[in-house]
């Protein structure tokens, strides 16, 4: 599945979502589960291999996802959606329709969500000054989507929508040696 097919699919699913705890005025609870489950995902590599593996049949992935979510303490609306993600062989895409998801909520409150990697965990003091500076160059209140690359070296990475800013070392980095060898 190519990724302009599975962003298709992942919106198709957010959407379905959305307008289901929208119009049972569930949405903070189930931006609560999202929120909770993006964490697991980042965290449990055993839960990605569970969410990716097609070597895992349909009904031990929905068995242990509701199983999940029912420990969790989630809402019956995430439970049932986690479930039929797994009944239609769909948990693989659940990265992609927690971001589609995360998306449309920042969309409905006139929010943008920033992806930042940085080389290292950012303090509290830096991801406020880093949101005030971003809200600032967008007008928008803009929500941080953190994530460490040590690759990097230092410094960070910021992905707003199309735009982006380099600010890593890395980057310096290269750009410096290429200068260097147009020296020659």
């Amino acid at each position: 599945m190519s990724s302009t097919d599975l962003g298709v699919l992942a919106d198709r699913y957010a959407a379905a979502l959305f307008e289901l705890a929208d119009s049972g005025d569930a949405l903070p609870a189930v931006e609560a589960d999202v929120i909770a489950l993006k964490l697991m995902i980042a965290a449990n590599a055993d839960l990605e291999r569970l969410l990716k593996s097609p070597v895992i049949a349909r009904k031990e992935q929905g068995a242990a996802i509701v199983a999940l979510a029912t420990r969790a303490g989630w809402s019956d609306l995430t439970r049932n959606f986690l479930g039929l993600l797994a009944k239609n062989r769909r948990l693989f895409t659940l990265p992609a329709i927690i971001v589609a998801f995360q998306a449309r909520l920042a969309s409905r409150r006139g929010e943008v969500t920033a992806q930042v990697a940085s080389a290292s965990a950012l303090t509290a003091a830096q991801k406020k000054s880093l949101s005030s500076a971003l809200k600032k160059a967008l007008g928008k209140d803009v929500l941080l989507d953190l994530t460490i690359d040590p690759t990097l070296l230092g410094g960070l990475v910021a992905k707003v929508g199309s735009k982006m800013i380099d600010a890593s070392l890395k980057t310096k980095l290269q750009q410096l040696t290429l200068a260097l060898k147009g020296v020659r």
